[in-house]
């Protein structure tokens, strides 16, 4: 578990006006991750379109020698997937809208349809820029989930390429666990003292997971535990924008059964509903 889950990336492309910045961010990660990148156009290839495509990439500050165009016809879902599992892609990079309209969401656009389906890891961009905005301070689940170590570690694999300053794990404890009647004195003291003995258990058991990082991984970074009582997936993504995160990492969805593991938002679905930053969904390759 010791070496970067990334080495991997394809980026889909349209000829749309965030293509160039969405250009300059794939190239720039793939450089710090020292990846390969994938450029793939689902759609008609053309003179114009590859001229197009080839101005902007010499423009493009960084230079990769692993690059590679794909141009495939079909729907695009579909494609983008296949690609994905031809190439043994390591890690998806698309763009989103911060915030969709209900009927919207539940049809799923492309971003969300692929983020729940992709067969790998899948980094959201909501505001892909030209000019480098260094991400400062990543927020890491740290839910109590098969997931979550591996999660975990390839948080810190991509904080350390990228140079981040703070990650903060953070640990959401349901309200259900604390289930205790607070109307008078008593009531309260056993709900201070039940979330004081969750908030210990949680610190273990997270103090227990990075144990098992390499220090290579940590040196340099400041490692914050942050516990938070509610929504299982909301109060993360409320957490990240109240502390203005630029990254916020999540385990992918874990699989559900039935119509209402479909149709309402839980764990994952809070957060794509309304992003509340970059979010990068990490899918264990090893507990597929």
């Amino acid at each position: 578990m010791s070496g970067s889950p990334f080495h991997k990336i394809l980026i889909g492309f349209a000829f749309s006006p965030n293509l160039k910045a969405n250009v300059f961010e794939a190239m720039r990660l793939a450089s710090f991750l020292d990846a390969h990148l994938y450029f793939l156009h689902v759609g008609l290839k053309s003179v114009a379109k590859e001229k197009a495509f080839t101005d902007i990439l010499e423009d493009s500050p960084v230079k990769l020698e692993k690059l590679s165009v794909i141009w495939e016809k079909g729907e695009p879902v579909e494609t983008i997937r296949e690609q994905c599992q031809n190439n043994n892609i390591d890690l998806l990079l698309l763009g989103a809208m911060q915030r969709e309209n209900m009927l919207k969401f539940y049809m799923g656009s492309i971003a969300r349809k692929l983020t729940r389906n992709a067969p790998c890891s899948v980094l959201l961009l909501i505001k892909p820029s030209v000019i480098r905005k260094p991400t400062q301070h990543m927020v890491v689940n740290a839910f109590e989930s098969p997931q979550t170590e591996s999660t975990i570690l390839s948080a810190f694999h991509f904080g350390k390429a990228l140079n981040i300053n703070k990650i903060t794990l953070v640990e959401e404890i349901n309200r259900s666990e604390v289930a205790v009647e607070a109307d008078d004195d008593r009531g309260l003291r056993k709900v201070t003292l039940r979330k004081e003995k969750l908030k210990r258990r949680e610190l273990t058991r997270v103090k227990e997971i990075l144990s098992h990082i390499p220090s290579s991984l940590i040196g340099g970074i400041k490692v914050h535990s942050q516990n938070i009582f509610g929504t299982r997936g909301y109060s993360i993504g409320h957490y990240a924008k109240v502390v203005r995160a630029d990254l916020l990492i999540m385990n992918a969805a874990e699989n559900r059964k039935g119509f209402f593991g479909r149709v309402f938002p839980q764990d994952l679905e809070h957060i794509l509903s309304e992003l509340p930053t970059d979010v990068l969904v990490i899918k264990s390759k090893e507990n597929e």
